[in-house]
């Protein structure tokens, strides 16, 4: 009797493409949901969201801690060897293999001992963080629902040279990530710059902006709570904040023009792409009709409480599907 084929013995190897002026591409799944850690600190907290009948939970190990959205440069570089391959007629795979140098400048960082050890922590937190949710899960006959638990890597291994040095990269992604971007209506095409980006949530916020602003000529806007609760951050709500006028103020995030607006008493955050030309009072700003429920500050002061978030909907109505390296020691938090 034949032995069962490993999960690698059943996958054909895909060699990662020259990255060359390869576009960054990025899954809108992960750009409209609380999937990694804003934090440079190792994050042990969960990450628990429900909103719009979509519910996620995201957990990391004492060891590595949640997955960044540092750590996410990987699957944006997958992402887009994906896209490619497709575009030029070339069958991609689970089953990756590069050399961390191609990874590294890729996501335009340095190639030091200290970034490819950034790297190597990056997959760890990769493989080690788990997801359990229900996007893209259809709903079951008895109209219950059915619970994906993944991790981004399912696993990895490296070549390494005699005298220490590796020689290239093999990793196998998780299957919901890569039906995903297969699926090329799912995916959104970065700005070139995007990872120039240094902070956690000026990385997450261009992230959503793109995902819901996208070039709409009308431009988004959400409130400021919602914003904060759909971020998932740690962080004090009015600590949230004030970091978000800062980004508006500074103008911080490529491509797309940002403002704060306050009616109401309410402080709402408005963003349109730099190609609009069309009034401020055109924007979207679809209130949230269904309360938001939320359990525990998030403080980092408080890193053993669980946040829960809970609503109808985040932030207005959903939006239609549609160099110089970063500073930092690699792919981990600058």
């Amino acid at each position: 009797m034949s032995k069962r084929l490993s999960e690698r013995g059943q996958l054909t190897l895909f060699r990662a493409l020259p990255h060359g002026d390869m576009a960054l591409r990025d899954a809108q799944d992960l750009m409209a949901y609380p999937f990694f850690s804003l934090a440079k600190s190792p994050r042990i907290v969960p990450i628990h969201f429900e909103a719009g009948g979509i519910s996620l939970t995201v957990e990391g190990v004492p060891e590595h801690g949640i997955a960044t959205i540092w750590d996410a440069d990987v699957l944006i570089w997958a992402a887009s060897q994906i896209i490619q391959a497709k575009k030029e007629g070339i069958a991609p795979s689970r089953l990756m293999v590069a050399t961390p140098y191609e990874i590294l400048r890729f996501a335009q960082r340095g190639t030091g001992r200290s970034d490819y050890l950034a790297l190597r922590a990056a997959l760890d937190r990769l493989q080690s963080t788990t997801v359990a949710t229900t996007l893209r899960q259809r709903e079951r006959p008895n109209g219950g629902k059915r619970v994906h638990r993944f991790s981004w890597i399912n696993e990895w291994k490296e070549y390494i040279r005699p005298d220490g040095r590796s020689d290239g990269i093999e990793l196998i992604l998780a299957d919901w990530f890569f039906t995903g971007v297969m699926d090329e209506a799912l995916v959104l095409t970065l700005d070139p710059t995007y990872f120039r980006l240094s902070g956690g949530i000026e990385r997450w916020l261009y992230r959503l902006v793109r995902k819901h602003g996208g070039r709409q000529p009308n431009g988004w806007r959400f409130e400021m709570r919602h914003l904060y609760l759909k971020s998932g951050a740690l962080q004090r709500s009015r600590d949230f904040a004030a970091h978000v006028r800062g980004l508006a103020l500074r103008q911080a995030l490529p491509g797309y023009r940002l403002s704060i607006e306050r009616s109401g008493g309410i402080e709402w955050l408005a963003f349109r792409s730099f190609t609009d030309n069309v009034s401020r009072t055109d924007l979207s700003t679809a209130s949230v009709e269904e309360p938001v429920d939320f359990m525990g500050t998030g403080s980092v002061d408080h890193r053993r409480e669980t946040r829960w978030i809970t609503g109808a909907t985040i932030g207005g109505s959903p939006a239609p599907n549609g160099l110089q390296a970063a500073p930092s020691n690699g792919l981990g938090p600058p």
